[in-house]
């Protein structure tokens, strides 16, 4: 049996246990929901959230349906952070970038300063 076989055979459009399942394939749990609406409230507030769990627990599902939730926020930016190994300041100086703020190692305040100022123009112009 091939894998198309197999998914009409137990009345599935897509893979479950992909990566390419469409959002519309996704479902939010009450669990998934209360930290979707618990991420709302902390970008009203400002501020960071990191999720973490085991393989398989559904972390990149619920970052695919928080993404598709608040893309469609006006003057709400979701960026990804795409290096999970690097140290503290490679972290800083990745957000520095998504945020177009040049964050150098020497001069570490005048870059915070920067990407701090930069957040509050934009939370006081929206």
């Amino acid at each position: 049996m091939n894998n198309r076989q197999l998914l009409s055979l137990y009345g599935l459009k897509w893979n479950p246990f992909g990566a390419d399942v469409p959002i519309e394939g996704l479902i939010a749990s009450t669990e998934i929901e209360k930290f979707i609406w618990r991420i709302e409230q902390l970008y009203r507030e400002g501020g960071f959230a990191m999720i973490t769990g085991d393989p398989g627990t559904g972390k990149s599902a619920t970052l695919r349906l928080l993404y598709h939730r608040l893309s469609q926020v006006p003057d709400v930016a979701v960026v990804s952070i795409s290096r999970p190994h690097s140290k503290l300041r490679d972290f800083y100086r990745e957000l520095g970038s998504v945020f177009g703020v040049d964050l150098k190692s020497h001069n570490t305040f005048g870059g915070f300063t920067s990407l701090r100022q930069k957040w509050k123009q934009h939370a006081e112009s929206s």
